[in-house]
């Protein structure tokens, strides 16, 4: 469980950290965008008050906590799942980056009463018109390493 908590930890930190660099210290918050290298990475600020792509996000204070309980339910589900079947290394480190992207996510949602989404990335003529963060990308990879790596106990 070391593991688990570690990957987790650093995610979380990293995904944090770059919330407020670019939230804050580069004024994102207030600027709305920065092309960095368009049109592959702008920074671009949204507040995504829903699940991915924005579904689900009426705005009420009802759907806010329901999103945090469902966040804190699959972060359990996860580590019971974990403790359960005690995965290779690999399904530890794709189990803590899950859980530390998921708990980076609760706490925007706790603190600002949406998710701080910000890099937006298009290329080859399509026009992305969504954001995403560092938590969104862990979710992704910790829930992808999770379902396709072999499941195989470790010793």
């Amino acid at each position: 469980m070391k593991t688990v908590f570690w990957a987790g930890f650093w995610t979380f930190l990293i995904d944090q950290l770059s919330k407020y660099v670019v939230v804050h210290m580069l004024d994102l918050v207030n600027r709305g965008v920065i092309e960095v290298a368009p049109p592959l990475l702008t920074l671009r600020m949204a507040w995504n008050t829903g699940i991915n792509f924005g579904l689900f996000s009426d705005g009420s204070g009802a759907a806010r906590w329901f999103l945090i309980a469902l966040a804190l339910a699959i972060c359990g589900a996860v580590l019971f799942w974990v403790h359960r079947e005690r995965p290779r290394h690999i399904g530890l480190i794709a189990a803590g980056v899950l859980v530390g992207g998921a708990l980076g996510n609760v706490i925007d949602r706790i603190i600002y009463g949406a998710v701080a989404d910000f890099l937006n990335m298009s290329c080859c003529g399509i026009d992305n018109p969504f954001a995403f963060n560092v938590a969104d990308i862990a979710i992704f990879v910790g829930a992808a390493g999770l379902i396709l790596l072999p499941a195989e106990k470790g010793a």
